[in-house]
């Protein structure tokens, strides 16, 4: 690498690094600002905090990267050319080319890096985020439980909170099972707690009453009690049986699993999410090649080039919505999945050729032409 290409090159990626620490470090803490309640009121330790709110970095880096890499392109570029250095780069023989080499090199290391991430990082850690949410919500279940809100304890039980105590205490408690549907159950009960058990969490109540209703005969079955006790054994049992989101798996499991034809949507939001974890390394070479070709593409103006930034970071933005509607779509179209290689693929091809000598040729040419002349 030549002295003004590693110039180039270190500028880049000081900028890049900056950025991505920035964001990372600020949406890090709007994750566990959220989450800071837990330690405050229910008891979570801090250990256990800190392990729960890093595991969603690589998910946030995994994201921010590529943007932070845009960022940095425009910055350090916008930059040279309002100190005239690219323009003494362009009169020393460098070519579009030569001044996006730095960037290029840049863009595959991150891509490199988004490689080892959709492959692994990202499904490993958030794997081990919802098997600590799920652990915490059977172990601990007043840790998951906010109050004012119906919680989703499993499937088939809400659990709403008027007021949670320091103490594990529960004010104000309404459960409704749904577990048997011909036969739903709601509990009321003036307080209690919920406490784990051998088989699982259970509720235990004071004074409330049980109602019942047979949705075939629609009797209802009211109940008065002093203290009722309600299992949640089925949260600790659904251990083994939990299904697996998109992001938990691993590839193979994404493009091979085991129930595809009994959980046919299922299997087109798995495929779905395989490919946006092939296509995403795409992404960041694909912005930068984009964001390149309209800084760099045409002629020089020292006074600025606001209009190119803000179309830099318009199609920026184009490309990643656009990658990202195409997953959403696929989940219920499933052919639309190779969108999600033209989409990165296509603005590439297009900004290589706009950077090529060949465009610089053909944009000479015209200029070269007479107003007033036409082609025959």
């Amino acid at each position: 690498m030549k002295k003004l290409d590693w110039y180039l090159f270190r500028q880049l990626i000081t900028a890049t690094l900056f950025i991505t620490v920035t964001l990372t470090g600020v949406v890090w803490l709007m994750q566990s600002v959220r989450l800071i309640e837990m330690i405050v009121n229910r008891g979570l330790s801090i250990p256990v905090f800190v392990y729960f709110t890093f595991l969603l970095l690589p998910t946030f880096i995994s994201l921010i990267l590529p943007l932070a890499l845009v960022a940095a392109i425009i910055f350090v570029y916008n930059r040279l050319l309002t100190d005239s250095e690219l323009l003494v780069m362009r009169a020393g023989g460098f070519s579009q080319f030569g001044l996006a080499k730095p960037s290029i090199i840049l863009a595959s290391v991150v891509s490199s890096i988004c490689i080892c991430m959709s492959i692994y990082l990202i499904p490993a850690s958030f794997r081990d985020f919802k098997d600590l949410q799920f652990n915490l919500r059977n172990t601990f279940p007043t840790i998951m439980l906010q109050e004012g809100v119906f919680n989703q304890m499993t499937k088939g039980i809400t659990v709403y909170v008027r007021k949670l105590q320091k103490n594990g205490e529960l004010r104000g408690i309404i459960i409704h099972d749904t577990r048997t549907p011909e036969t739903p159950v709601t509990i009321m009960a003036e307080k209690g707690a919920i406490v784990p058990g051998e088989t699982g969490p259970k509720a235990i109540m004071i004074k409330g009453n049980r109602q019942q209703v047979n949705r075939k005969t629609g009797q209802l079955s009211l109940l008065y009690f002093d203290k009722y006790r309600f299992a949640l054994d089925s949260v600790g049992k659904q251990r083994a049986v939990r299904w697996r989101e998109p992001k938990e798996r691993y590839l193979h499991e994404l493009f091979f699993p085991e129930s595809q034809q009994s959980h046919l949507w299922n299997y087109h939001k798995l495929r779905m999410e395989g490919h946006f974890r092939l296509s995403m390394p795409l992404i960041p070479i694909a912005l930068a090649f984009s964001v390149l070709a309209v800084l760099l593409s045409g002629d020089f103006n020292r006074r600025g080039q606001l209009w190119r930034v803000l179309s830099a970071i318009s199609l920026t933005l184009c490309i990643q919505l656009a990658h990202l509607g195409i997953q959403n779509l696929g989940e219920r179209t499933p052919a639309l999945s190779i969108g999600m290689y033209i989409v990165p693929l296509l603005p590439t091809i297009i900004s290589i050729f706009a950077l090529s000598p060949m465009s610089q040729i053909l944009c000479s040419k015209d200029k070269s032409l007479p107003q007033n002349s036409t082609i025959s």
